[in-house]
């Protein structure tokens, strides 16, 4: 049955009908679950459907089943490319090429990788660099639990919930150089729990008993630093440590068009930096008087709920004397981003204990 499955979904392929392949493969794996040629050949069909998050994952899973199939190291390099994880899909190419020595299609990818890696380098070299923890601009901050800031001094911190809603449910918060990913998935073995880290994926794979299996497998908002990432299982929860490549705030979990770019945590305006010092365009045009418009846009745009009161905080911190900033600066990190004093007199000579929000306790992190 999964063979008839199989040969029409080539069928279906070649006819260009790739979502209805998808479809076929899909099918056929329920039947042959360990079948790595369904999965890499799903592989190509999610790549013509532009789902290449869900390519990366069945080209990894058929490459589990069967380390020596060339053809899902070459599909997985493609999707990667397409996802800007350049680095993860060379490494995918060099593995394919030592099982295909002299195949073409894998010199030509990964010559193309070295090009796009080059070009990142160039342009991450290009960017201000983030300040130290000690002149790090305050997190961002929910209304649910602060009150008027600058009548109180200390500030709990509540981190944000996504919105989507899987088999397991899940969180995640930030701190400044990591984001903490909780599954709440309870009862369940290490051994049935799988996780791989890309430049921008994440691929979580649970075989729940009984057969059934979870897959979440996100384009992250940011990149991370898949060497420094790590998790652990726990009786009542997964909880996954991503190492941010930069120093930014994810608003969000997943990577989205629509979605704000990640603010970097630095008191140097962005802009400043990305003025262009020779104009392509013959007329004269006036940078100093633009930026000046665009901060006094920014000075007078009405904002409202969290973005107002992040606003409002990085003003205070710009704004503030050196004793307020250290105050700031000390309490968040003494506290492990739970509270925010503005009191050099009252936190500058004790360490300032953290104080989560109501009905969440405070878990030291081993590393």
């Amino acid at each position: 049955m999964a063979t008839d499955l199989e040969k029409k979904a080539k069928e279906a392929f070649v006819d260009d009908n790739f979502e209805l392949a998808a479809d076929l493969y899909t099918q056929a794996l329920d039947i042959d679950p360990r079948n790595a040629d369904l999965y890499a050949d799903r592989a190509q069909a999610n790549i013509k459907l532009e789902n290449y998050t869900e390519a990366v994952a069945d080209a990894n899973r058929a490459i589990q089943l069967d380390p020596s199939m060339t053809k899902a190291y070459l599909r997985k390099g493609t999707a990667c490319m397409k996802l800007e994880e350049y680095q993860t899909a060379k490494t995918a190419l060099e593995a394919g090429l030592a099982l295909a020595p002299g195949e073409s299609r894998f010199t030509r990818l990964i010559r193309e990788c070295d090009e796009r890696i080059a070009e990142e380098t160039i342009n991450l070299s290009k960017r201000p660099l983030p300040t130290p923890p000690s002149t790090v601009s305050p997190p961002n901050l929910t209304t649910e639990n602060v009150k008027d800031s600058r009548s109180q001094n200390i500030v709990p911190l509540q981190s944000a919930v996504t919105t989507s809603k899987p088999k397991f449910r899940h969180d995640f918060y930030n701190s400044v150089t990591d984001v903490v990913l909780t599954i709440f998935a309870k009862g369940i073995p290490a051994k049935d729990v799988s996780i791989e880290f890309g430049e921008q994926i994440l691929s979580v794979a649970i075989d729940i008993p009984g057969g059934e299996k979870y897959h979440f497998q996100p384009r992250l908002f940011g990149k991370i630093i898949p060497e420094k990432c790590r998790y652990e299982v726990l009786p009542s929860k997964i909880e996954i440590r991503l190492a941010k490549a930069e120093a930014t705030t994810w608003t969000y979990l997943e990577f989205s068009d629509k979605k704000s770019v990640p603010q970097k945590i630095t008191n140097i305006p962005a802009r400043q930096s990305q003025r262009p010092s020779y104009p392509s365009s013959k007329t004269k045009v006036d940078w100093d008087k633009l930026e000046a418009e665009v901060k006094r846009e920014e000075k007078e745009e009405k904002l409202d709920g969290d973005a107002a009161l992040n606003k409002m905080f990085r003003d205070i911190y710009q704004d503030a004397d050196e004793d307020t900033r250290r105050a700031m600066s000390k309490s968040f990190i003494e506290s492990n981003g739970t509270v925010l004093s503005t009191n050099w007199k009252d936190v500058g000579s004790k360490k300032v204990e953290g104080s989560p929000p109501q009905g969440m306790e405070m878990k030291k992190w081993e590393y």
